[in-house]
């Protein structure tokens, strides 16, 4: 399998037989109202409010098929020019540029690119970035206080937070932070720093964000590393009055303190690229991306100078690490080591 890959051979494979006997969907027909395909491994609240908005401003629909960003990679491209995929939207850069070196993704049309900035899109403009995440410490408020909390990514490692710490290795939004780490201190030390951590997690190591989340919430573990929007959404979801935890950022700079770039591509293999590109250019619009600076995605707009209006910290006032999308890269780095520790 390609290096994108944690769910097996099998469920690609089937979703890829799915979508072979389902591609008649993926076009518009003659006498038919024209439609796309999007392979959405985004989240549901974030695509399902831009589609219903394309779809009433262009009257293109667009059959919207939703799995993990790593299941789609690996399906395109064993599907590849039979793809009925138009567009794929991540919630991750890693998966698009999977693709991307692969030759499986079409230039962005120069407009749209246009409307985000340089450093937030592929630097080959074969993708599009539209909204960025950043990854931040989750800590119950009950067990830790702020000065309690690491200054580092690193200090996760300490056997002080033995039992203590929560992880969703298998999340696509985990492996930015370890390919981040090796950058910052070489794959040796970020090997030696997942073993630490898979030791101090335990039973601890959960299949996703959310799980890390609610069980920090509840005081099952005392720490976790997540994406900033989960807890937004659980505050959200739960009301303030139940919220049992905080988030905190790492130190300026930090390997851990790492901004997340969500993005969408038309698929070479595209048969209707015109209304393909239309998408892109649609989400990131003033009009797309105010939808997701209003919404309770709690992600960042990336595009057309627009801000969230959500109560979130200002982007421009975060210091993340200086990783580039470039330096992310495909992610397979990463996924090695995280294998090797026996985390995926």
């Amino acid at each position: 399998m390609g290096t994108v890959s944690r769910r097996g051979a099998a469920v690609a494979l089937a979703t890829a037989v799915l979508g072979l006997i389902l591609s008649a969907c993926g076009g518009g027909t003659a006498g038919s109202a024209p439609s796309i395909t999007l392979y959405n491994g985004q989240h549901i609240q974030t695509t399902t409010a831009l589609v219903a908005a394309f779809e009433t401003q262009t009257g293109i629909h667009v059959n919207v098929r939703s799995n993990d960003e790593d299941v789609f990679a690996n399906q395109i491209v064993q599907e590849g020019a039979r793809s009925p995929a138009d567009v794929i939207y991540t919630e991750n850069s890693p998966a698009l540029e999977y693709l991307q070196e692969r030759g499986l993704l079409a230039a962005v049309d120069p407009s749209t690119l246009a409307r985000v900035p340089s450093q937030d899109d592929s630097p080959q403009g074969d993708w599009v970035g539209v909204t960025a995440r950043v990854s931040v410490l989750i800590y119950n408020t009950t067990l830790l206080k702020p000065d309690q909390l690491p200054t580092s990514v690193m200090q996760l490692a300490d056997p002080r937070w033995a039992g203590k710490l929560a992880l969703a290795p298998g999340e696509t939004d985990f492996q930015p932070i370890v390919t981040s780490i090796v950058k910052s201190h070489g794959r040796s030390a970020a090997l030696a720093w997942l073993q630490a951590v898979k030791t101090n997690a335990g039973a601890h190591v959960y299949p996703d964000n959310e799980t890390v989340t609610e069980m920090v919430n509840r005081g099952q573990a005392a720490i976790g590393i997540i994406n900033h929007y989960y807890w937004y959404r659980a505050r959200y979801e739960l009301g303030a009055a139940s919220l049992h935890s905080a988030i905190a950022y790492f130190s300026p700079r930090d390997p851990g303190y790492v901004v997340d770039v969500s993005g969408a591509a038309v698929l070479k293999s595209s048969h209707d690229k015109q209304d393909a590109q239309r998408f892109l250019a649609f989400i990131v619009s003033r009009k797309g991306q105010e939808i997701i600076a209003h919404s309770h995605s709690y992600e960042y707009p990336l595009g057309s100078g627009v801000t969230s209006a959500m109560g979130l910290r200002p982007f421009a006032s975060l210091q993340p690490s200086p990783i580039s999308v470039g330096q992310l890269g495909d992610g397979s780095a990463a996924i090695a080591l995280l294998q090797k520790v026996q985390l995926l």
